[in-house]
């Protein structure tokens, strides 16, 4: 038998097929980007040329090259953001000084500017960060009150004074709604990468108990079975006095089989089993059973004796807490026959108010016993009877008795917890 080792198997499940909510196809978010930029430099440049050259009276090759710097730093943002807000104030500026003193406009920004200048911003507030849209918004405001204190051609403070009004506050709108969306877009984007996190641990988790459930059931069934193999095996010429020579051979060589098929097994479960998960118990066998666990371990030589009362035979037990009494007795069972040989049992169900209470009880081995497995191998039969009583909501103890043998008790609700 072949098996893959434990860090192979470990390594989760593929993720499920569906987009990816961490990678979403750059290529075309730059061709939007690309495509918004440019359409609002082509609706900017005529406004800024054709009304600071008409409107305003600002000189046509200063308007034109003035109105060309806002137009490119727009287009600019998507590469090189800093150059772009450095191009758009200096266009800014050049527009401030431009303007006539008797001229009617808004000063120190012609309406078309003040507009370009809040895209600019809305811009960079989308595409950078937010200490970047700031930043920008500050240097923006502070520029325009540098250039109305600082004016060459003398205008007062109050000339300028509606723009330094307007400009802030538009902006400043701007500004927290683009930042506002893009934020809102984000946690939006974590939501969804968090779903898609749950979905795929609730995948994991999910195969996790499977594994989980069927490295135990394989470890109950065909362990009991393969134990009582071996010990028939291996108890033959004790029990059977006319065997010939050959026919010992023949039992001693299922015997090795059956502990070789055991060691097999036990690399199975190695790696299908995961102590962490929480697997869902399946109604498979129940006490109704108990007599077939009770002849296989005296066909192996374990003389057992069965104390059931009448309560618990009148009785219906729920699923889960039936098929954790018939696993916690067949693994004591399988216990006994691993490693107390022909020692005497006896196994007693009662109920105590709406608890089933269980109890498995051997003596001291009447011969000694023959390891199935290598000496140091970890055993997952004790931790399977407290996980199960565990799900159960019930309670396990497990130990030597002063007399000699081994005792192991259970309490299991038989009220109807599920």
């Amino acid at each position: 038998m072949t098996v893959r080792s434990g860090s192979d198997q470990r390594q989760g499940p593929p993720v499920p097929a569906g987009v990816n909510h961490r990678h979403r196809r750059p290529g075309l978010s730059w061709l939007l980007w690309w495509l918004v930029t440019g359409l609002l430099a082509l609706a900017a440049l005529p406004l800024n040329v054709a009304l600071g050259a008409v409107k305003f009276d600002v000189p046509p090759l200063v308007a034109f090259v003035a109105g060309i710097g806002q137009s490119t730093a727009l287009i600019l943002i998507v590469v090189r953001p800093r150059a772009a807000t450095e191009l758009q104030f200096l266009a800014v500026a050049v527009f401030a000084v431009a303007i006539p003193p008797d001229s009617q406009s808004t000063w120190p920004l012609t309406v078309p500017g003040m507009f370009t200048l809040i895209a600019h911003i809305g811009l960079i507030a989308a595409h950078k960060t937010r200490r970047a849209a700031l930043t920008t918004w500050w240097a923006s405001t502070l520029l325009l009150t540098l250039v109305v204190l600082f004016d060459p051609r003398g205008r007062s403070l109050t000339d300028g004074l509606t723009m330094m009004i307007l400009y802030p506050s538009l902006s400043a709108i701007v500004l927290g709604v683009v930042l506002m969306s893009r934020r809102w877009r984000e946690i939006r984007r974590e939501l969804a990468d968090a779903r898609h996190d749950v979905e795929v641990e609730h995948s994991q988790r999910a195969i996790a108990e499977e594994r989980t459930r069927i490295a135990r059931e394989l470890h109950d069934v065909v362990a009991h079975s393969m134990s009582v193999i071996h010990m028939q095996a291996t108890s033959a010429s004790y029990r059977i006095k006319t065997l010939d020579p050959d026919t010992k051979d023949e039992f001693v060589r299922i015997a090795a089989g059956a502990r070789s098929a055991m060691r097999e097994m036990r690399h199975v479960l190695a790696v299908l089993r995961d102590e962490s998960a929480d697997a869902e118990l399946t109604p498979v066998p129940d006490l109704g059973r108990l007599a077939e666990l009770v002849e296989s371990a005296g066909r192996a030589g374990v003389p057992v004796e069965v104390h059931v009362t009448d309560a618990v035979r009148a009785t219906v037990l729920p699923e889960s807490v039936a098929l954790t009494a018939y696993r916690i007795i067949q693994e004591s069972l399988s216990n006994v026959i691993r490693h107390a040989p022909g020692a005497r049992t006896a196994i007693h169900l009662g109920l105590e108010g709406a608890d089933l209470v269980l109890s498995v009880v051997n003596d001291a081995a009447a011969q000694p016993a023959e390891p199935m497995e290598a000496p140091g191998r970890a055993s997952h039969g004790l931790s399977g009877m407290r996980e199960r009583v565990r799900l159960v909501g019930g309670s396990l103890e497990i130990g030597p008795r002063d007399e000699g043998g081994y005792r192991i008790a259970a309490r299991l609700p038989a009220g109807g917890h599920e």
